[in-house]
């Protein structure tokens, strides 16, 4: 039998652990598929990723820079992905492609899950206001923190996300603000890095005022990528923790997504641990 091929599209791509992750989920649940990256020209990531669904993929996740047009491209969206405006996972289903965003729902299975902090009534800093940040701001509120606070170098797309994300705020009773990154308060219990600074080899970009004593540190990028914002954040009291726990969360919420199956997440995690070591 011919295996179903499916792909993480960005750019760029060369780190991702993805295709070592969708391995062991296909050999844990006896399903036939092959996975593989596609680095994307910048002003290309159309043309390439339809140009994959044309050779016979039958879906991608996505990651930066891509989230956004990758959400242009869906026909029909799911409620998580309408509501960030952003897409990580495509479907290439026969009447069109579907849309969905498991980001969100990965940070939070690791946070609580994984790394076993409660989120509710916490106070947040969550900087970016990207397609990562995006995808993971309407399931920070559905965990019912005190207040989340958005952070980005430019404030009003922070005000402009924020403001998307207001009505259910508001329904859930979370207080939501904006703010740039240099005025952006303290002492907070928890912080999660969703700009592209470490990708970029940049350093931090908050002061250490905005870490509570013991608060959580975590940034969406993992491996040497991380490196940076985990030595920072330990030098400054935190418990520090990088992406891979909400890697491969979010990548078996689409693995779902593709097969009708959830895979166990536990044993891949640590193998993941064990590789990069």
């Amino acid at each position: 039998m011919t295996p179903d091929i499916y792909a993480v599209a960005g750019n760029p791509v060369a780190h991702s652990q993805s295709p070592f992750i969708h391995a062991q989920f296909a050999r844990q649940t006896g399903q036939l598929i092959s996975y593989e990256r596609l680095q994307c020209p910048i002003d290309g990531f159309s043309a390439t990723v339809q140009a994959f669904a044309a050779a016979g993929g039958r879906g991608c996740n996505v990651t930066v820079p891509f989230k956004f047009e990758a959400c242009r491209l869906a026909r029909t969206l799911s409620p998580r992905a309408a509501l960030a405006a952003a897409v990580n996972t495509l479907r290439f289903d026969q009447d069109g492609w579907f849309g969905d965003n498991t980001d969100g729902a990965g940070l939070v299975r690791d946070i609580e899950g994984n790394a076993g902090i409660p989120l509710a009534g916490q106070r947040i800093l969550l900087l970016g206001a990207g397609g990562a940040a995006a995808g993971v701001l309407g399931s920070l509120i559905g965990t019912d923190p005190a207040a989340i606070t958005v952070a980005n170098r430019n404030p009003d797309k922070a005000r402009a996300l924020v403001e998307s994300h207001q009505e259910l705020a508001k329904a859930r009773r979370v207080q939501l603000l904006a703010c740039g990154l240099t005025d952006c308060g303290r002492s907070y219990d928890i912080l999660v890095n969703g700009t592209s600074a470490s990708l970029a080899g940049a350093g931090v970009p908050v002061s250490a005022e905005v870490l509570k004593p013991g608060a959580l540190a975590l940034d969406m990028m993992y491996g040497p990528l991380a490196a940076n914002f985990l030595a920072w954040a330990r030098s400054n009291g935190a418990q520090a923790r990088d992406g891979l726990g909400m890697l491969v969360e979010q990548a078996a919420e689409a693995f779902e997504v593709w097969r009708g199956l959830r895979p166990d997440t536990k044993p891949v995690l640590a193998a993941l641990i064990e590789r990069l070591a």
